[in-house]
């Protein structure tokens, strides 16, 4: 069976990114379907896949990171608005693949994202 994963890890402060809420959405058209909602843990992960079984299917999905809401609570002073508040990655999946991991690298002013393993 297939799956959506995903890790949030904080290179300003060189830790996991934990507590951070990610939303799933597919791309319908113009517009988005809410397919998941959900927080990372101490480790900067989820506890379960963003999409599995199912809900794995081939298709345009986007996941928002709420990062600038993360940051806020750990005390960093954004500017208003912050420079980066919701990261959106918009990617595709083909669902004859068994696992897609989309990683995310941030701090207030920059991210980096891949296709991991």
């Amino acid at each position: 069976m297939g799956r959506l994963t995903t890790h949030v890890l904080d290179a300003a402060h060189g830790c996991p990114g934990r507590d951070i809420k990610i939303e799933l959405y597919r791309v319908e058209g113009a517009g988005l379907e809410l397919v998941a909602t959900t927080t990372t843990n101490d480790d900067g992960r989820c506890d379960a896949p963003l999409l599995q079984g199912a809900d794995y299917q081939t298709g345009v999905y986007q996941i928002h990171f709420h990062a600038g809401d993360y940051y806020r609570a750990r005390g960093v002073a954004l500017p208003e608005p912050a420079f980066l508040d919701v990261v959106v990655l918009r990617f595709g999946i083909s669902a004859e693949q068994d696992h897609y991991h989309v990683p995310l690298l941030i701090s207030p002013y920059s991210y980096s994202t891949y296709r991991g393993s």
